[in-house]
């Protein structure tokens, strides 16, 4: 049993079912990021945890208490929203301690409680001035500040950081990876932003159409992707996704693929299992980083794989370079150091690190697992 449980969980709207049955765990002090496209009921999921929206079936537990049917104010969560929702008409410290003042919280405890919140996010000094005062990332910190001084089980962040521009997100995110990792408190984060995902989180959940497509480690979601859409959501740029055949020789299979001039390249796989397909159609997943030039590959990699091919677009990129090159008949990015010499046109050797690579059953587009 987690410190909040989802389990089996389903929502529909009439006859349209927009959640299917998920099973999350969240332990105590996790952070979980609930990741997808708009419409994919991740925004939905966490309205429910919240008590916003009623379950159509299953359960939300925390802390071992079902929490169907059960009022928002009742459930000792608190939530961050994308739009602040501050009261514009009260001071930062009366923002703050305002859900504390209608629990009857003494006078003395909520100032004690403000004091710690806002030297905890350095907003000590905008205390007596109105939302209107101040930027979105300060109204960002005041948001987290009402939710923070509450000291509730669960924290649920809706999308919070979208309003703010590239820099401040930047920051932003650094500071609530801050905070998690100083309060150890347990966090539900909803967001579309891949690279949110993958640099606050423990774990992911990838959503897609109402399903979770996998649950896991950063790690786990980045390097074993469950499917091709999970594949190719998360990372930028994308997994790259090539059609190949797997091709037996002496006994280890390989991706028999085709190059811009139509010539088949051998790249021997790392994972034996895939002789069992031998003669069958793939599709080859290899990320950008594990396409580069010879001198930039990874030195601890036993199974490099050379192959020259045809340099199509080149995109400098400040500390990398891309390059696309044709594989399969799709167009492939490879990414390079910024100071590689390559050019648009010419006949390159890439290295490609096969140690990497993982294959996806075409018909399903599931992963072909070791």
């Amino acid at each position: 049993m987690g410190f909040l449980d989802i389990r089996n969980v389903t929502k529909s709207y009439g006859a349209v079912e927009v959640l299917h049955r998920v099973d999350i765990s969240v332990q105590e002090g996790e952070f979980l990021v609930l990741v997808g496209p708009s419409g994919c009921g991740k925004s939905t999921l966490l309205n429910m945890i919240a008590g916003l929206e009623g379950i159509s079936s299953g359960e939300i537990a925390i802390k071992g208490r079902v929490m169907n049917g059960v009022h928002p104010s009742k459930r000792n969560i608190a939530m961050v929203f994308q739009s602040y929702a501050l009261y514009p008409n009260m001071t930062v410290a009366q923002n703050i301690t305002f859900g504390l003042e209608m629990h009857g919280t003494p006078k003395a405890e909520r100032q004690a409680a403000l004091e710690k919140v806002g030297k905890l996010l350095q907003i000590e000094g905008l205390l007596n001035r109105k939302p209107g005062q101040l930027s979105g990332g300060q109204r960002q910190r005041v948001a987290m500040g009402r939710a923070l001084v509450r000291d509730p089980d669960v924290f649920l962040f809706d999308e919070p950081l979208s309003n703010l521009d590239a820099k401040l997100r930047v920051d932003m995110r650094t500071e609530i990876k801050k905070l998690h990792e100083k309060l150890k408190t347990t966090i539900v984060y909803v967001t579309h932003d891949q690279i949110e995902a993958l640099t606050l989180s423990t774990r992911i959940a990838v959503m897609y159409k109402g399903y979770v497509q996998q649950l896991g480690t950063p790690k786990e979601i980045y390097d074993a992707p469950a499917n091709v859409y999970v594949a190719t959501f998360m990372g930028s740029p994308a997994m790259n996704v090539i059609p190949a055949k797997v091709v037996v020789q002496d006994g280890t299979p390989h991706a028999q693929i085709k190059d811009a001039n139509g010539a088949d390249h051998m790249l021997k796989f790392s994972q034996p299992n895939l002789v069992s397909w031998a003669g069958r159609d793939i599709l080859l997943g290899i990320r950008p980083e594990a396409i580069t030039d010879p001198e930039s590959a990874d030195r601890n990699s036993g199974n490099i794989v050379r192959l020259r091919n045809r340099v199509g677009v080149t995109e400098p990129a400040g500390a990398d370079t891309f390059v696309t090159l044709e594989l399969g008949g799709k167009d492939v990015t490879a990414r390079m150091r910024a100071d590689v010499t390559v050019r648009s046109g010419q006949d390159f050797e890439f290295a490609i690190n096969m140690e990497k690579a993982v294959a996806f059953d075409p018909k399903t587009e599931d992963r072909i697992r070791p």
